[in-house]
């Protein structure tokens, strides 16, 4: 079982994982809907287990503080806590690389599908309905790309981590 004391160290990797998360951010912004966020999330909650929250938690305040307060700051509360937990129960079976690679894509195609909780609240079917058909284009780079991504850079990333905590994964 892992353990969910938080350590200095703990601590010290987890700021930098929000670090790199969000520079990483940045750096993408000027694609449309083409990210590292999901696959660096799912990465640190391979290594870090539940203690990723703190990461999502953090992202959502620096975003926020970034980019100022809207609908899509309600979206990160509870979008990248939803990836973790996906990621944490399947990492707690084993599941493999191209599990992942899928989960990524999939999740990336559905984050439009996921965000249309505040417009349904805010406006109705009616809004929702029509905020998430005029995403789809969008949905389906960001599924394509995610997978792309994942699938290229999940490995890679993992023996980075492996090699920067000196162990194994968390989970």
């Amino acid at each position: 079982m892992m353990n969910s004391r938080v350590s200095a160290r703990n601590v010290a990797y987890l700021g930098i994982s929000l670090a790199i998360l969000e520079t990483f951010k940045l750096a993408f912004d000027l694609l449309p809907n083409i990210e590292v966020t999901t696959l660096l999330f799912i990465v640190y909650t391979i290594f870090f287990g539940r203690k990723t929250i703190l990461v999502a938690i953090g992202f959502t305040a620096v975003e926020c503080i970034l980019k100022g307060v809207n609908v899509w700051s309600i979206m990160y509360l509870y979008i990248w806590p939803l990836l973790i937990i996906i990621v944490f129960y399947a990492a707690r079976h084993k599941a493999g690389y191209l599990f992942y690679c899928i989960l990524s894509g999939l999740f990336g195609l559905l984050f439009g599908t996921f965000c249309v909780i505040p417009y349904l609240l805010i406006g109705g079917w009616s809004m929702a309905v029509t905020w998430w058909i005029a995403g789809i284009p969008y949905d389906i780079i960001h599924g394509v790309s995610n997978f792309i991504i994942c699938l290229l850079l999940f490995r890679p990333l993992c023996a980075v981590m492996k090699r920067v905590t000196e162990k194994e994964p968390a989970i």
